[in-house]
């Protein structure tokens, strides 16, 4: 057995063609695709980065393995203490280390045990490979690393290889002569001169007065990487660049393609396509970064293609990244962890099964604290820390007819408020009632001053609001945080 695992930052699936979108952006996902079963509604528990990478490859939800931030308490997993063996856990219970106790090679190309200092992310692994630039690799950079593994190890059995692009995620930086494949293409059509204007008086990092988080200064390294989004223009410049990415990676992952089909071993080759999480544009007003615990961020593409199983399959059910290391349980007929908070979808790969869940729960506490359920046809947001976005404690869209976030509905259908809270109750309980800790570490978050990409960054932005003309926020968000100006 012989399985490949791409995991592709920042990639948000309705930029891919092969979950509807109307640009070229990924022939060569698309192609892997139609093989495959594809999954709709597949989301990260806990975002961004380090917790949706922790979550996916513990199986654990961050409240469990501890890592829900990025700096701080909240960016160490969680000691296993008196529990703890001469070995940890995550030796035979990680992702990798589940398939190593299969009787897999297993293998990592990534810098992102680096990037975060997350050793952990290593844990399973037979070999790791560190392409050297904490995530500012180019698909160049990576994909020759890729070939020389797999042709070393083509004639092997039983090997799984995990895989990480860096394209989509900021700052832009497709090389020069690869060109703007979509300069004549149009944008999202949604995305308006009505509602840049309407965007336009939000306030908070990302937003499209201040793209680079609390600045607009050009960057003269990543001259593709719009920092100001002013007109169209501008907003074209910002989704020519995600998506030139998308196409650029996705041209090497073509390449690795050719190669496996030359090296014999396609047909026997499973392939996971995914991300950490996904990228918001104009999401709750923001643009180009993964800053909540939303549609936008926290839904990311699933593509299985397994040899034997379904082929061209939609599955529309709820799952979370998590579910990933059971349901491979499952498909090596080995038995679940206890550790594991996953459910399996081995029966959707095999059988086209619906095996989704009744809801989800989605965290994020890097840029915001907020913790969100995904239910029916909607999203319901609770904010704990704003991130300086002002944004209402209680938000709810309905996915069907707002998909883009812009029509807060809490105060009218406070129904559904009460149903949203009702679930996030009964998740929370399940949570604090099956781990030998008794801190929820979102709240660890807040006690340490709050989100690390927000903290201690407010007296200078309120400088940037009052000389942008947008200082009439000013005094609600000193009112709301306070201790910044202690």
């Amino acid at each position: 057995m012989k399985i490949l695992i791409l995991d592709l930052d920042s990639l948000r699936p309705d930029h891919l063609g092969c979950y509807g979108y109307h640009r070229e952006t990924s022939p060569n996902i698309d192609e892997i695709a139609i093989e495959s079963v594809r999954f709709d509604n597949y989301y990260t528990s806990d975002a961004p980065c380090l917790p949706s990478r922790t979550a996916m490859m513990t199986g654990q939800f961050g409240i469990h393995n501890g890592v829900v931030g990025h700096a701080g308490t909240s960016a160490d997993i969680r000691p296993e203490g008196l529990k703890r063996d001469f070995r940890d856990r995550l030796v035979a219970e990680s992702l990798p280390g589940f398939l190593r106790t299969q009787g897999l090679k297993t293998a990592l190309i990534s810098p992102f045990s680096e990037r975060h200092s997350a050793w952990h992310f290593n844990a399973g692994f037979n070999e790791v490979y560190n392409t050297g630039k904490v995530g500012l690799e180019s698909a160049e950079e990576v994909t020759p690393t890729v070939i020389d593994w797999v042709r070393r190890h083509a004639n092997e059995e039983d090997w799984c290889l995990y895989v990480n692009y860096w394209d989509p995620h900021t700052p832009y930086r497709t090389p020069d002569d690869f060109g703007n494949p979509f300069e004549n293409e149009p944008i999202p059509e949604w995305l308006t001169e009505e509602v840049l204007e309407r965007h336009k008086k939000h306030v908070g990092p990302h937003s499209v007065n201040e793209v680079d988080m609390y600045s607009s200064e050009p960057l003269p390294d990543f001259p593709k990487f719009q920092t100001i989004i002013d007109d169209m223009d501008d907003m074209k410049k910002v989704i020519d660049g995600y998506d030139c990415g998308i196409r650029y990676m996705d041209e090497h992952i073509g390449k690795l393609m050719d190669g496996f089909r030359q090296l014999g071993i396609m047909d026997e080759l499973i392939i996971i396509i995914t991300a950490d999480h996904g990228e918001n544009f104009g999401e709750l007003e923001i643009y180009a970064e993964h800053a909540t615990a939303d549609q936008g961020t926290c839904r990311v593409p699933m593509i299985i293609r397994w040899p034997g199983m379904k082929q061209n399959h939609l599955d529309s059910g709820l799952h979370y990244s998590l579910d990933l290391v059971p349901t491979l349980a499952e498909m090596f007929n080995a038995k679940k962890a206890n550790s594991w908070d996953g459910q399996s979808y081995a029966s959707t790969l095999k059988d086209g099964i619906d095996t989704g869940r009744d809801y989800l729960v989605l965290s994020q506490c890097a840029h915001v604290c907020q913790r969100s359920v995904r239910f029916d046809n909607w999203l319901y947001i609770r904010t704990y820390h704003d991130g300086y976005h002002l944004f209402d404690k209680e938000m709810l869209f309905d996915l069907n007819e707002d998909p883009y976030e812009q029509h807060n509905l809490a105060k009218e259908r406070k129904d559904k408020c009460l149903e949203a809270v009702y679930y996030l109750t009964e998740w929370h309980d399940e949570m604090m009632m099956t781990m030998d800790s008794d801190v929820d570490r979102l709240w660890t978050v807040m006690k340490e001053g709050g989100p690390y990409h927000a903290k201690g960054h407010l007296p200078e932005y309120v400088k940037r609001l009052e000389k942008t003309g947008r200082g009439h926020a000013v005094e609600e968000l000193i009112r709301r945080h306070p201790r910044e100006f202690e």
